[in-house]
């Protein structure tokens, strides 16, 4: 009887400890929400491209881009993943920092210099169609 008590409460405890390890993971695969971006727009930025960075879980390409009161404004732009791009052709050599760049996005909902990435216009004045399907 003494024995089968102590299976009980170490099988209790095992399933307590791997619940436990299921919740604390969670974070870890979840995704955000689009929810940020409104995709009823799509606005046309043109600037110079400060930085490409090709990481995962999105790649991102941060542009300069000129306002009205003659200065500069950073747009962060997010596009999908780094295996999402390659399928579509892209690579890390495929946007460098100081490309002149035409690229299309559905802006933050906030108003903040950001978007979402739907399609590179031109790059370095050369027609770049590359476009992430609706």
């Amino acid at each position: 009887m003494h024995y089968s008590r102590f299976l009980r409460s170490h099988w209790l405890s095992l399933a307590i400890l791997v619940a436990i390890g299921g919740v604390a993971a969670t974070p870890v695969t979840a995704h955000h929400s689009g929810a940020m971006f409104d995709n009823t727009k799509q606005v046309t930025i043109e600037g110079t491209v400060k930085e490409f960075q090709w990481t995962n879980p999105h790649v991102w390409i941060q542009v300069m881009v000129a306002n009205p009161q003659g200065g500069t404004d950073e747009w962060g732009v997010e596009c999908t993943s780094v295996n999402f791009m390659v399928r579509r052709g892209w690579n890390k050599r495929t946007i460098k920092a100081g490309d002149k760049i035409s690229i299309s996005v559905s802006p933050l909902r906030d108003g903040s210099h950001g978007g979402a990435f739907k399609a590179v216009n031109s790059l370095n004045g050369e027609p770049l169609k590359v476009e992430v399907p609706e």
